[in-house]
């Protein structure tokens, strides 16, 4: 039986009482439930939390992303063909958006201890495009597990080239970073160009359903994208561009708008719990996540949301005893997930593109990351049963089990 849940999304939504029934039946009597009130509502709401200008509610996080691309190429700035560098341990919907807009995603390896891009591996990337004779346009930096990339470094890197900068902040809900060394500090989405957003359900910032957002300052690609996301049109019947459906509807607008309040509160319950598993998880057989502090001691721990918290577990000959840990806490009743366990050059999507091509960072991470149970509403019995879970866990000499030896 269960005693830790990985998520126990219907907790989550409890926490809001009637909050999120009286938006809903507000929408349903409102006979309006496309393009509205509330979709304008919350669209307002969210750029300014965010920072930036303009903010396009649409269907979800993976459309947000491929309707940046596709936007900038109606914009003349991306031209079909054109190299995006994306990271190569990146949950598989970031290399989707890039095929979708007609790109092709140049992956790069990331810092094994933050599982995010470097300059470093940027650089690489772009240079060995470059020698591959593939133009590279644009960089999609992905804030994973909740963690920003080096946005100011990769900015300068960018600005440099003439790339666009571009986020998949789709676990980054609210993490902050200061950009220019003086303590001013920006939000995820506004970071760079243009940033897509999911509020699948279990997102820091989730909706009820699916839904995403594109964020920007940049006017004009805020108004393509919210004619591509409505069949090419802003006039009824009258199609600019060969466009798509890929609207954020009033209901899960409204329930947006409910939960963005506490979206800060939240986040920072997360970093309390973070810091305890950071504090009292001891096991020479974990690599715990680099906290937010040890990444750069001049910003906040806010740089991180933990979205997910990722551990990962090796034996002392090297390989993966992450299925040993996740049996061993499974039988102590705690629910772990694995964020993810094949990369996307190693899916038959893109196989044949990439399979022959190895990407060890992104591969071992892939083999040993397991997910912990973090959320704003854990009891404090919860995150001790995982700590003490996690410390009990020790390696074995009988390999058939799935343990390390």
């Amino acid at each position: 039986m269960t005693k830790v849940p990985y998520y126990p999304l219907k907790r989550v939504n409890d926490s809001y009482g009637d909050e999120l029934k009286n938006a809903v039946d507000q929408v349903v009597d409102s006979g309006w439930y496309i393009r509205g009130k509330c979709c304008q509502e919350f669209e307002t709401a969210f750029a300014e939390y965010c920072g930036t200008r303009f903010c396009v509610g649409v269907g979800n996080g993976l459309e947000a992303l491929s309707l940046i691309l596709k936007g900038y190429i109606e914009l003349g700035q991306l031209d079909l063909g054109d190299g995006v560098i994306v990271p190569s341990n990146t949950f598989i919907a970031t290399w989707l958006a890039v095929k979708a807009a007609g790109l092709v995603p140049v992956p790069a390896e990331p810092d094994e201890k933050t599982c995010v891009l470097t300059l470093g591996s940027v650089e690489k990337s772009f240079l060995n495009a470059t020698y591959s004779h593939v133009r590279v346009k644009a960089i999609l930096a992905v804030h994973l597990y909740g963690r920003l990339c080096p946005m100011d470094r990769l900015r300068g890197f960018a600005e440099d080239r003439g790339l666009l900068l571009l986020e998949d902040a789709a676990q980054a809900h609210g993490a902050c970073m200061d950009m220019s060394g003086e303590g001013s500090l920006k939000r995820a989405g506004n970071l760079g160009d243009a940033a897509g957003f999911s509020f699948y359900p279990g997102k820091n910032l989730g909706a009820l359903g699916d839904g995403g957002a594109v964020v920007t300052s940049d006017e004009a690609l805020a108004c393509v994208v919210r004619k591509l996301a409505n069949y090419g049109s802003e006039k009824k019947y009258v199609h600019e561009y060969v466009g798509e459906n890929s609207r954020l509807d009033e209901m899960q607008a409204a329930v947006l708008s409910a939960k963005l309040p506490r979206l800060d509160s939240e986040n920072s319950r997360r970093n309390e719990i973070a810091k305890r598993y950071l504090a009292e998880i001891r096991n020479p057989l974990i690599r715990l996540p680099q906290s937010a502090n040890e990444v750069n001691p001049a910003h906040p721990i806010s740089d991180c949301v933990w979205h997910i918290f990722a551990i990962h577990c090796v034996c002392r000959d090297g390989s993966s005893c992450r299925d040993a840990l996740q049996k061993h806490l499974a039988e102590l009743g705690v629910e772990t997930l694995i964020h993810y366990p094949t990369p996307p050059h190693r899916q038959k999507a893109f196989v044949d593109t990439y399979g022959v091509v190895d990407y060890p960072v992104a591969e071992r991470l892939a083999a040993t990351e397991l997910s912990l149970p973090l959320h704003p509403f854990m009891t404090e019995e919860e995150i001790g049963m995982v700590i003490d879970g996690v410390n009990s866990f020790e390696s074995t000499d009988n390999p058939k089990d799935g343990s390390c030896s």
